[in-house]
C-alpha cells in the first residue's frame, strides 16, 4: 500500500496530546508492515526520530499550519496538492484535519469535539475554524477512527455520522511508565517539592481540565486537613486564562502549588511515578491518557464522573463531579487512606491491561488496510 500520513504534530521536544498519539501509532504500523509505503507529510522540517524506518518519505509542506488561516492554505492546497502527486491509496490524518478538495478516500482520527459543547473555551477565530470545519471532515472521512465509545457517540449524534463509518481504538500509555522504588520517588520529591508528597495534575492548562475548581478544592483540602501534601502542576500555560488566574490568585495556599511547565517524558514518567495520586478532574476528555499513565504507575486516580472518563477509569479511580468543588475536595481528602489508594491501586493493575499502543496501532492498521487496492 501506498500512504499518505498527516504528521504535522510530530515536534521535537513538542509532543503533547495528539502529538504523542500519532508517535506511538505511527512508530508501530510503520515497522510491523515494510512491505508498506508511507509519506509522512510534516510543515517543517522533521526531526530525524520521526522517520522510523526506510519505508517511510518525509514531505515538507508550507506555510507552517499553526494558525486557522494557515490550515485552509495548508489543507486545502498544499497537503490537496501533495496528494495528486503521491497518489496514496489513502489519506490518514492523526488530527481528523482533512482535505476536502482531494479526492483521495481519507480516514480521519477524531480526539473529540469538545468545542461543539464549551465554545466559551476557545478563542473565536479558532472556535470559527473549528465549527465550520469539522463537521466537513466528519461527512467527508471515507473512514474514522476516535478514541472512546463516548467520543464516538459524540460524533454521530453531532454531526450525523452513520456509527457503522466509526471504529474505536483506545489509547495506550508510553512503556517507561511503570512503578518506581521508594528511593527513587524520594529523590524526586526532593527535586520537585523539597522532599513533600504531592498530587499531582498533567495536560495542557487548558480550561477544561479544570484547573479553576482544582485550585480552591486543593485549598479547601488544606483547610480541613492540614495535610503538607503539595500540588504539582505539569503543563505549559498556553490556555491559560483570567477564572484560571483568578482562582490561583484566590487561594489562601498557593505557595503549595507547584508549577513545572512541560516535562520531557522520561522526567514525566518519574514525577508521576512518584506523585501520591493523580488528579484529572476536567469536565470534557474524548479519553484521558493520564489516567492510564498513573496505573502503570501504581498511582491511584482521582477523575471526572462525565465524558469518556468513566469508560477509561472503569472502577479502579475515585470519580468525582468535575462541578463540584466540594466533590474533589472530598476525594482528595479520602485518597490520604492508605487503604483506600492500596485498593485503589490492585484494581488499577487489572484496569491497565486493557490498553496499550499494540492494541491501538493494530486497530489503526485495520482501518488503513480496508483502502488496499492490491
Amino acid at each position: 500500500m501506498k500512504i499518505a500520513v498527516n504528521t504535522r504534530l510530530l515536534l521535537k521536544d513538542k509532543l503533547e496530546g495528539i502529538g504523542w498519539v500519532a508517535y506511538e501509532c505511527l512508530s508501530r504500523i510503520v515497522k510491523a508492515h515494510p512491505d508498506d509505503e508511507f509519506y509522512f507529510l510534516f510543515d517543517r522540517k522533521p526531526d530525524q526520530k520521526f522517520i522510523f524506518a526506510e519505508n517511510v518519505k518525509p514531505v515538507v509542506l508550507f506555510p507552517q499550519a499553526r494558525h486557522p488561516f494557515l490550515y485552509v492554505i495548508y489543507f486545502e492546497i498544499s497537503v490537496s496538492r501533495a496528494l495528486r502527486k503521491i497518489k496514496p491509496d489513502v489519506y490518514l490524518s492523526t488530527d481528523a484535519y482533512l482535505s476536502l478538495r482531494s479526492k483521495t478516500p481519507q480516514i480521519a482520527v477524531f480526539h473529540d469535539i469538545n468545542f461543539e459543547h464549551f465554545p466559551q473555551d476557545f478563542p473565536r477565530l479558532a472556535l470559527w475554524h473549528y465549527k465550520k470545519f469539522f463537521p466537513k471532515y466528519a461527512k467527508k472521512a471515507a473512514k474514522i477512527i476516535t478514541v472512546s465509545e463516548f467520543s464516538k457517540q459524540d460524533i454521530v449524534e453531532n454531526y450525523h455520522v452513520e456509527p457503522e463509518k466509526i471504529s474505536v481504538a483506545y489509547n495506550g500509555a508510553n512503556e517507561g511508565f511503570k512503578p518506581l522504588p521508594e528511593e527513587e520517588k524520594n529523590n524526586i520529591r526532593n527535586k520537585y517539592t523539597a522532599g513533600y508528597q504531592y498530587f499531582m495534575f498533567v495536560g495542557s492548562l487548558h480550561p477544561r481540565k479544570n484547573l479553576a475548581r482544582l485550585f480552591p478544592a486543593y485549598d479547601l483540602f488544606k483547610e480541613r486537613t492540614g495535610s503538607d501534601v503539595k500540588l504539582l502542576i505539569v503543563g505549559e500555560k498556553r490556555w491559560w486564562t483570567e477564572p484560571i488566574q483568578k482562582a490561583y490568585e484566590s487561594m489562601v495556599h498557593k505557595d503549595d502549588v507547584v508549577f513545572v511547565g512541560h516535562l520531557q517524558i522520561d522526567e514525566l514518567q518519574r514525577v508521576t511515578a512518584a506523585a501520591l495520586a493523580s488528579v484529572y478532574v476536567s469536565y470534557f476528555e474524548g479519553f484521558g491518557i493520564p489516567i492510564v499513565e498513573a496505573y502503570k504507575c501504581d498511582v491511584p486516580v482521582i477523575t471526572s464522573n462525565v465524558t469518556s472518563m468513566p469508560e477509561v477509569a472503569g472502577d479502579a479511580a475515585l470519580l468525582v463531579d468535575p462541578f463540584s468543588i466540594e466533590s474533589i475536595s472530598s476525594a482528595l481528602e479520602l485518597v490520604m487512606d492508605e487503604n483506600v489508594r492500596n485498593s485503589l491501586i490492585e484494581k488499577g493493575r487489572i484496569r491497565r491491561n486493557d490498553f496499550s499502543w499494540d492494541k491501538a496501532a493494530e486497530q489503526w492498521y485495520s482501518v488503513i488496510k480496508k483502502f488496499d487496492n492490491n
